[in-house]
C-alpha cells in the first residue's frame, strides 16, 4: 500500500490515505506537477517503482533487474474514467521536448542523451515494461483507466503527434496520453493564487514571478 499525500487504498478511497509533506527534494518539475495536481484536487505520490515480471517470456535478468518508476501518480476521489488517475513521467530536458523527433528516434533505435531513445519511455515501447507499468498503476490506485502524462519543460512541435501515436495508446491498453508543459501548469496554479503568502515553495516562487511581471500566458 502506497502512502499518498492525500492518500487512498483500493477499497476505501478517502478514509485511509496518509498525509505527507509536499516533496522538497524531488526534481523541480516533479514539484510543479505535484502542485498542479494538488490544486486540481488530486492526491499524489512520487516514485512508484515498477519492474518486468520474471515470468515474462522476454525477461532478461541482466537488462530488466533495475526498477523504473512513475515520477508522480495522482488520484482524484471524485473524478471518473481516464481523469481519475494521472500517471506522470517528468522530462526536465533543458532543450525542451520535440514529439516528432522523439518518436523518430524511438522508431529508428537512435541514441539520444547518451542512451537508446526508447529507454526514456520503456513503458510505451516494450511490452514487458508496459505490463509492469499498468500493474503498478492498478496496485497503487485500484484503477485500470488513467491518463499517461509526459510533463516537459517546453514542447517543440505539435502535441497530437505524441498524444495520438497508436503504438503508445496500444501499449497502455487504450488509455489516454497527454503532454503538459511547465508554462501550462504554472499558469493554472498561478491563476488560483492570491496575495496571501503561499504555503509551498512552488506557490511562493510563482507569487514572486507574478510580482515581477513574468507572464505565463504565451507558450511559444
Amino acid at each position: 500500500m502506497y502512502a499518498f499525500s492525500r492518500g487512498v487504498n483500493a477499497y476505501n478511497r478517502t478514509a485511509e490515505w496518509e498525509h505527507i509533506e509536499l516533496a522538497t527534494k524531488e526534481d523541480i518539475l516533479e514539484q510543479i506537477v505535484e502542485e498542479y495536481l494538488v490544486h486540481k484536487g488530486y492526491f499524489v505520490q512520487h516514485n512508484i517503482k515498477f519492474l518486468p515480471s520474471k515470468d515474462h517470456p522476454d525477461y532478461i535478468r541482466n537488462q530488466d533487474s533495475n526498477h523504473s518508476d512513475i515520477d508522480v501518480l495522482g488520484y482524484h476521489p471524485n473524478k471518473k474514467g481516464e481523469q481519475k488517475v494521472m500517471a506522470v513521467s517528468c522530462k526536465s530536458w533543458q532543450n525542451g521536448f520535440n514529439p516528432a523527433s522523439e518518436i523518430e528516434a524511438i522508431e529508428k533505435d537512435k541514441t539520444l542523451r547518451g542512451r537508446k531513445a526508447w529507454k526514456a519511455f520503456r513503458e510505451l515501447t516494450k511490452p514487458k515494461w508496459s505490463e509492469a507499468f499498468l500493474k503498478a498503476v492498478k496496485d497503487a490506485t485500484g484503477e485500470d483507466q488513467f491518463t499517461y502524462v509526459t510533463a516537459v519543460t517546453h514542447c517543440k512541435g505539435e502535441k497530437d503527434i505524441w498524444e495520438d501515436h497508436k503504438p503508445f495508446r496500444d501499449a497502455l491498453r487504450g488509455n489516454r496520453v497527454a503532454i503538459l508543459t511547465i508554462r501550462e501548469m504554472a499558469s493554472e496554479i498561478r491563476a488560483e493564487l492570491t496575495t496571501t503568502l503561499a504555503t509551498t515553495e512552488v506557490g511562493r516562487m510563482l507569487q514572486l514571478f507574478s510580482a515581477a511581471g513574468i507572464d505565463f500566458a504565451d507558450d511559444r
